[in-house]
């Protein structure tokens, strides 16, 4: 819909950069504007990083005689009509003014020239649909066809055309509307929150890659729970990311006069990741956190004179990981980072006690790893309770038990834990060859020290080893251990 008329804005352009681009484009005689994210985070006083440039004419020759400029090359699809020139720490992204069409199936547009008009009304939002003139005679003169200034001023999300149209041509852009209210802490207009859900099942059709591309910028964003709670009332969480879905809803047990209910986990675990983005930026240590508690809904269970249980979650949560990475297409690097907050964001608060056993912490220590001072930012954020008090008493307890695991890291030398003799030194203390007997020898190593019965220390491992040599042979035949590596 087009926006009533009023005076142009301009926005100060200073880099150098960019400049440069609008002197090229003067010197050729190329009617060239800088677009979307850009001219949106320069109205609202933000620093820009992106810089898009739409070009009415041939796009593919105004990028080569740019990367001729700054000695650079081109990167071009022609198909779509577009090239990228990377300039230091830039990428200077130039497209024709184009329309787009989508068929019903296609991830992919059938890309035909257009006016600059045409080019702003296929895109997204208001927001992100404005042009700056690289003109000399109005550089930097904004142009609003569809009131995105206005809808910056309202924070509001809103597309420039019928919002059904402008998501069936890219049915990603339902997760980037979802990415940008929490990014930018803006609404989303009533008309464009009906059409995602009239439409959210469309989301399947676009690729994995860039599906999980989106999930992860909302993750990154100041205020996760805005996106994830948008993706979760419109349905699309359903399609991208069940598991996550799966958490929502209470049950409600009637036991005699008593009724039991639990929390609803959905609206916990957002609120746990909101409290975790305030004391970290690490994408996957967000990431863990949404995770968390991912197999309560496995695992729930009703204990008559208890109440409802999820023994095992932490447990069943870590070993759906692998799946839920190759699934969404995460890089692996992280799994085992992410498996390790899952499986032991539970264990801070089993170790209270006071009389807890330095065992208890050095394995605790050993087992987290480099991601013990995590899993305890993970423990201190998954405290929602409402009650001052007890909020009080668990953070409480939360300093002690770090502050006990840090004692025995560094008393213990457990900062990069592994048997202080290996097992090519058992080989050669044995007379043994590779063999399944020498691990579980390493591993009882290891569990001596984790229990107390020898210190860190290698010539007491090796007299350790020498007094349990004869049994270790005939058990590691057939005992049953965890190799930590």
């Amino acid at each position: 819909m087009m926006s009533a008329k009023r005076d142009p804005i301009q926005i100060e352009i200073l880099d150098p950069i960019l400049l440069r681009v609008a002197a090229l484009a003067q010197e050729r005689s190329v009617d060239a504007y800088v677009v979307g994210g850009y001219v949106r985070d320069a109205v609202m006083g933000r620093a820009r990083t992106d810089i898009d440039i739409t070009v009415v004419g041939d796009p593919l020759e105004f990028a080569r005689a740019v990367a001729d400029v700054f000695r650079s090359k081109t990167v071009e699809y022609e198909r779509f009509r577009t090239a990228m020139v990377p300039v230091g720490d830039y990428q200077l992204e130039f497209v024709g003014t184009r329309m787009e069409r989508y068929t019903a199936e296609s991830r992919n547009p059938i890309v035909v020239e257009g006016t600059l008009e045409d080019d702003l009304r296929r895109r997204d939002f208001t927001v992100n649909a404005m042009a700056a003139s690289l003109r000399a005679n109005d550089l930097g003169t904004v142009v609003d066809l569809f009131g995105g200034v206005d809808d910056l001023q309202l924070q509001l999300l809103r597309t420039p055309l019928d919002p059904v149209v402008t998501m069936s041509d890219d049915p990603l852009r339902m997760m980037r509307a979802a990415r940008f209210a929490a990014q930018l802490g803006f609404r989303v207009d009533d008309g464009l929150r009906e059409a995602v859900q009239s439409m959210a099942e469309r989301i399947r059709i676009i690729s994995q890659e860039r599906i999980t591309d989106e999930f992860l910028k909302i993750l990154a964003a100041p205020k996760p729970s805005v996106g994830l709670v948008f993706l979760y009332e419109t349905g699309l969480m359903e399609h991208v990311f069940p598991e996550v879905h799966n958490l929502a809803g209470v049950d409600l047990v009637q036991a005699g006069n008593r009724e039991f209910r639990h929390k609803d986990v959905f609206y916990h675990t957002v609120q746990v990741v909101d409290n975790v983005a305030t004391m970290s930026n690490d994408l996957w240590l967000r990431f863990a956190t949404l995770m968390h508690d991912v197999a309560k809904p496995r695992t729930k269970r009703f204990i008559d004179g208890q109440g409802w249980t999820f023994h095992g979650h932490e447990e069943v949560g870590a070993r759906w990981q692998e799946r839920i990475f190759r699934r969404m297409k995460l890089p692996m690097q992280h799994l085992s980072y992410v498996q390790t907050l899952v499986r032991l964001h539970q264990r801070p608060m089993m170790l209270v006690d006071e009389g807890v056993t330095d065992s208890a912490i050095r394995r605790l220590a050993v087992q987290a790893g480099d991601a013990i001072a995590d899993l305890f930012t993970l423990c201190r954020a998954d405290i929602t309770t409402r009650n001052e008090h007890r909020a009080t008493k668990y953070l409480r307890n939360y300093a002690i038990v770090e502050a006990k695991v840090e004692d025995v890291r560094e008393r213990d030398q457990l900062r990069a834990f592994q048997s202080p003799i290996r097992g090519e030194e058992i080989m050669q203390i044995t007379g043994m060859g590779p063999c399944r007997a020498v691990g579980y020898m390493k591993w009882m190593l290891e569990e001596a020290i984790l229990d107390g019965l020898i210190m860190n220390d290698a010539e007491q491992a090796r007299v350790y080893l020498m007094d349990h040599l004869e049994q270790w042979k005939i058990d590691g035949e057939t005992a049953q251990f965890s190799r930590r590596g």
